[in-house]
């Protein structure tokens, strides 16, 4: 990695710098300064030049974007610019300013290295800021438009942080002057070493991949997979995280997300209810009947029921009664909506029975027995 770097190329300063060291010199010290004391000073004024730019330019320069960024309706990208800027033009004025001292002529080449490395590695860090931003800002009008995408944006951006890490890193080595592509090659030697090691990292990193395109569940959402339910909380690249109902968190290996049945119930249109209620044999069968017709004018009338499909019959005849079948499906499927439609209902058919002198059955048999027989147990006893 032995790169030359001319010595006389050190010597002198560029030809814009050397321009200024001579002006300066000539305007305000003229014959009065030597050429190294007046590069000297060029140093101090460029680097003191290069911080008050850095500091306080750029930050002026950003507020004036803003405002027009903000007419634009993108006011993500350009605060996240504002920092890496700020970093490059102190940079190039550290640089600018160390190329006029005349001790670069002893300065060892792995300094001017480190000079393009770092340089590159400040751009390559705007880059990535930017690409986060725009990443930001599309996850920002997804949520506004509440489209199902948001909740995978953020996996998206940490898989672009991981690719574009490990190309940053690579880059800068480059400019470093290592040989990246022997690197690379040698990777390749490896790589399948690696690939049996990690199988299973990298089968969950598909699995992610696979959740994101497919979409079967985001953040926020209640789902039954691999036995276990709860509320999703986080998508990562390695596993997903569930909240159960006992409030305890579930961490499933995405391979095993990608491969498991998945049951969305917050997708559910609606929740269905399924009833079965016993009458006595004695209630008289029209106010059976009209029993019924009470109960589905009021899942007709009740505003959290789906008018779609209600279903109120007698059904079939038990050993201990008389079965009755109601099913209905509640509009909201939120469990907490459902179940305050379920209790509403249930109220107003318990009256419903009540006002029409309809006796429910007992789970259990009853045995009745006839008087005159009860009367001689009486007489014996």
């Amino acid at each position: 990695m032995d790169i030359a770097i001319p010595v006389e190329v050190l010597a002198e300063p560029p030809g814009l710098l050397r321009r200024f060291v001579e002006w300066l010199q000539a305007r305000f010290f003229p014959g009065a300064m030597d050429t190294a004391t007046a590069r000297w000073l060029a140093f101090l004024l460029i680097l003191l030049l290069a911080i008050v730019l850095g500091r306080f330019g750029v930050g002026i320069l950003f507020k004036k974007i803003k405002k027009l960024a903000a007419r634009a309706n993108n006011q993500l990208m350009v605060p996240a610019l504002e920092t890496p800027t700020a970093t490059f033009v102190m940079l190039c004025g550290i640089v600018a300013a160390l190329s006029v001292v005349p001790i670069w002529e002893a300065v060892p080449t792995w300094v001017r290295l480190g000079e393009q490395g770092a340089l590159t590695a400040v751009v390559l860090w705007g880059i990535g800021c930017a690409g986060g931003a725009a990443i930001d800002h599309l996850a920002e009008g997804a949520r506004a438009s509440r489209r199902q995408m948001a909740a995978f944006i953020p996996l998206i951006k940490k898989t672009f942080a991981a690719f574009f890490t490990v190309f940053s890193i690579l880059v800068v080595f480059e400019s470093l002057g290592f040989q990246v592509k022997t690197f690379l090659t040698g990777l390749g030697i490896g790589g399948l070493a690696f690939a049996l090691a990690a199988q299973d990292t990298i089968a969950n990193m598909f699995g992610s991949f696979v959740v994101v395109m497919d979409q079967p569940f985001y953040v926020g959402e209640y789902i039954r997979v691999g036995g276990f339910e709860g509320t999703v909380e986080e998508i990562g690249l390695r596993s997903t995280r569930l909240r159960t109902a006992q409030r305890t968190q579930v961490v499933i290996p995405n391979k095993t997300v990608a491969t498991e049945v998945i049951t969305n119930f917050t997708r559910m249109p609606q929740r269905r209810v399924d009833a079965t209620l016993g009458v006595t044999y004695d209630s008289p069968p029209d106010r059976i009947e009209l029993v019924l017709a009470d109960i589905r004018a009021l899942l007709r009338s009740d505003p959290g029921v789906h008018q779609g499909e209600i279903v109120v019959s007698l059904a079939d005849f038990s050993d201990a009664s008389i079965r009755l079948q109601i099913l209905y499906y509640t509009a909201d499927p939120d469990w907490g909506s459902h179940m305050a439609v379920r209790e509403r209902v249930n109220l107003a058919i318990l009256r419903a029975f009540a006002a029409r002198g309809v006796t429910l059955a007992y789970p259990n048999p009853v045995i009745r027995m006839d008087p005159a027989v009860v009367q001689q147990i009486k007489q014996k006893t």
